[in-house]
């Protein structure tokens, strides 16, 4: 696959370290069924929603063997920012300045973050959002983007409502509220941990709901980005 190759001769440009070995590393056979395909659901938080002025504050993840949610490997850690957190921003995830200068560098958050995604694919809701935060991250970082094969709940969520003809009301592909529609749990928001688990359990049902026994390709539900494509 195109995809694949070009991962692989990223790989041989980037410098020894956490992104090469990611980027060298197999990924799920993309033509796969959802269902027999290793995710990796990821939530940030950051400052703002720039990826070039603002920063990552935490990252927090959950695996999925297929529909099955690993409670045993979530995880998150918190990144201590170079200038202090937008006030605005800290009402929102409730991060303060004291809570994020605990946290590890980036660098450090970088390098256990690509080890968990090593041989998954992420899944993440509005997926453009971590992926602009991680590809920024990974350029300063290393040098390079980090080409991540990624499925977003929030564009599985825009096909199925096109293709049953329905309006999108105001908020209606945020998070929770699309978590309603399959009848799932309520919880606190913009706490990257919380909100990982709350899209692999909003995946678990799109995909239950959308492909019942039927193969469901994984290629069918990738986010593409760009070009890399």
């Amino acid at each position: 696959m195109l995809f694949c190759w070009r991962r692989q001769r990223r790989a041989a440009k980037v410098p020894p370290g956490p992104l090469r070995d990611y980027l060298a590393g197999k990924i799920p056979d993309l033509s796969n069924d959802c269902r027999e395909t290793r995710f990796l659901a990821v939530d940030l938080e950051t400052t703002g929603l720039n990826p070039a002025e603002d920063q990552i504050l935490s990252i927090g993840w959950v695996a999925m063997d297929g529909l099955t949610i690993r409670l045993d490997t979530a995880g998150q850690c918190r990144v201590r920012p170079t200038r202090e957190i937008p006030e605005a921003s800290a009402v929102i995830h409730q991060i303060t300045d004291d809570q994020a200068a605990r946290g590890g560098s980036l660098g450090e958050a970088l390098e256990r973050f690509l080890e968990v995604l090593g041989g998954r694919v992420m899944l993440a809701h509005h997926a453009a959002v971590e992926l602009g935060f991680l590809d920024q991250a990974c350029q300063s970082e290393y040098g390079f983007a980090c080409m991540i094969p990624t499925v977003d709940t929030l564009r599985l969520a825009q096909d199925e409502m096109e293709r049953r003809q329905e309006t999108v009301r105001s908020g209606g592909l945020r998070l929770n509220a699309l978590r309603e529609r399959y009848n799932l749990p309520r919880y606190k928001g913009h706490d990257a941990l919380n909100d990982a688990l709350a899209a692999a359990e909003l995946f678990a049902a799109q995909v239950a709901h959308r492909a019942e026994d039927k193969p469901l390709p994984l290629h069918r539900v990738l986010h593409r980005p760009g070009p890399l494509w």
